[in-house]
């Protein structure tokens, strides 16, 4: 199966971006940061340790188990960038942010 190369818009209105709260990644782990909400989708760079994201949008994709347990949620951290759920401490299992469009 190929993989999907296309990025998918996620524009981020400049109002949310003022007030987007950043969540700490897991300790100690460098998290891959993907064009799309699933690992099949092209990897465009790896955060470095320690980092907090912003969390401007949310979105359902691949199921992934990691530091915070197992989720399909992923999070929009940028236009066109997403990081599973699992990996960012947003203390909810829940969306914590709008649903991305």
């Amino acid at each position: 199966m190929a993989a999907p190369s296309a990025p998918e818009s996620t524009a981020v209105p400049q109002a949310a971006a003022e007030d987007v709260v950043r969540y700490p990644v897991a300790p100690g782990v460098r998290l891959n940061v993907r064009t799309g909400p699933g690992s099949q989708y092209r990897l465009i760079r790896t955060l470095p340790y320690n980092v907090k994201v912003p969390v401007y949008c949310q979105k359902p994709g691949e199921t992934v188990t990691g530091t915070y347990g197992t989720t399909n949620l992923w999070d929009n951290i940028a236009d066109g960038e997403f990081v599973s759920d699992a990996y960012v401490n947003t203390g909810s299992d829940g969306y914590v942010a709008p649903r991305c469009s």
